[in-house]
Formats: C-alpha cells, sequence, structure tokens
C-alpha cells in the first residue's frame, strides 16, 4: 500500500510510460507554460518561412551580441569601443554562419533527405535559407545596435 502512495506522487517519470524514450516527464518540461514559450521561439513558430526564421534569430543575435564586446572588451574605455565592437560582433556572426553552413553541409547531406518533424527547415534547402537569413540579419542586429549605441547617448 505505501508503494502506490509513493507512486501517486512521483513527480519525474518516463516520458509517455516509455522508458525507453530517453526524456523525463518532470513539472517543468511537460508544464503548458513551458510548452507555449518554446513554440513562441522562431525557430518553432509555425508558419515563418526558413529565411524569416534566420532573419530573426539572427537579428537578436547580432543586437545582443554587441553589448558584452563594447563593454567587456580590452578597448573598453576608449573612443574607438562601440566600432570595434561592431567588427568583433561582426567577425563573430560570420564565424558562426560558417559553423551553421558546416552543420547543414554534414546534417543535410543528400543521403538524407527526408523531412525531421514538422520544421520545414530542417532540409539542405530550407537550411541554407536559415543560413541565409541568419547572416542577413545578424549584421542587421548588429548595425541597429551600434547605431543606438553611437549616436544615441543616455
Amino acid at each position: 500500500m505505501i508503494s502506490n502512495k509513493a507512486e501517486a506522487f512521483d513527480l519525474i517519470s518516463s516520458f509517455e510510460g516509455d522508458p525507453f524514450v530517453g526524456h523525463l516527464s518532470t513539472p517543468i518540461t511537460t508544464s503548458n507554460l513551458t510548452k507555449t514559450y518554446l513554440s513562441l521561439l522562431p525557430a518553432y513558430k509555425i508558419g515563418l518561412s526558413p529565411l524569416l526564421r534566420g532573419i530573426n534569430i539572427g537579428f537578436t543575435h547580432g543586437y545582443f551580441l554587441l553589448g558584452p564586446f563594447i563593454k567587456l572588451g580590452p578597448l573598453r574605455d576608449s573612443q574607438v569601443a562601440p566600432f570595434v565592437g561592431f567588427l568583433a560582433t561582426t567577425s563573430l556572426l560570420i564565424i558562426l554562419t560558417i559553423c551553421l553552413v558546416i552543420y547543414g553541409i554534414v546534417s543535410f547531406s543528400e543521403k538524407n533527405i527526408e523531412k525531421k518533424g514538422n520544421l520545414n527547415f530542417l532540409t539542405a534547402k530550407g537550411w541554407g535559407q536559415f543560413t541565409s537569413g541568419f547572416i542577413i540579419g545578424g549584421f542587421g542586429g548588429s548595425g541597429v545596435a551600434y547605431i543606438l549605441v553611437k549616436f544615441i547617448t543616455i
């Protein structure tokens, strides 16, 4: 009788009752709040083309990567800190784009033609569009952040 009571209060169990799935069902991973939050992220948002997903994600990365390079970089106390931070941000975005290209070549070769899930950017063509959108959005985001930092002072 004690074992049945203990099983009723288990907060962590195997996902959908199958212990071979490799995923645990916890109050956080199976809550509606978590599912709603993840569905609103650009990578999982329904109805976006791969190019728009890439632009959205790239813009966010470009916008938020500039600040640490300006405030924490070695030239943080100089007059050229915003420009050097902008150059460092664009350099990092180029490196990240190269990594996305390499990942796409390895993961979505002609052997792996099957579509994984219902996301339209998990194919070779979709990943190429996503990568193109990422670099365009990244440069746009870092450019907007640079203009805001350089010309708008508080």
